[in-house]
């Protein structure tokens, strides 16, 4: 297992925008440096990718939710 973590405060969006699907889901299958999700400080948004190939096991946190840097977003099983 590992963790994806949030590089800085703000909020933690798991689509690209409103009315849009997520980037991933429990069960997708993911690679190095794929986009998973994208957190936003005063509209600055910062595309949080996989440093992991494997598949999303968990979401640490919900979508929308705030988050500080260091806070686990995803959990990826690898492999």
């Amino acid at each position: 297992m590992a963790d994806i973590i949030s590089p800085l405060p703000g909020i933690f969006y798991r689509s690209p925008g409103p009315g849009k699907a997520p980037f991933v889901n429990v069960g997708d299958v993911v690679t190095v440096g794929q986009a998973v999700g994208i957190v936003e400080i005063m509209k600055q948004f910062t595309e949080v990718q996989s440093d992991v190939a494997g598949t999303i096991a968990s979401f640490g946190v919900e979508d929308n939710a705030m988050v500080n840097p260091g806070d686990v977003l995803i959990t990826v099983t690898e492999g």
